[in-house]
C-alpha cells in the first residue's frame, strides 16, 4: 500500500512530513478552541443578562 520508509523516503522527509502534520493539527485545534471560547463568552453574556433581569424583577416586586 505505502512504500517502506527505507526504500523511497529519507529520514528528513519523514521528519518534515511529521512536522507539517503537527503544524496543521495545531492550527486546527486552536481554531476549535477559539470557536469554543466564542460560544462560552456568548453563554456567559446570556447568563449575566438573565441574572441582571431576574435581580431587577425582584427589586420591582
Amino acid at each position: 500500500m505505502f512504500p517502506m520508509p527505507d526504500c523511497c523516503w529519507n529520514d528528513t522527509d519523514l521528519k518534515s512530513s511529521r512536522a507539517r502534520h503537527q503544524r496543521r493539527k495545531l492550527y486546527m485545534l486552536k481554531g476549535w478552541r477559539d470557536a469554543v471560547e466564542r460560544q462560552l463568552a456568548a453563554v456567559n453574556a446570556a447568563i449575566g443578562t438573565l441574572e441582571a433581569q431576574m435581580k431587577r424583577d425582584q427589586t420591582n416586586d
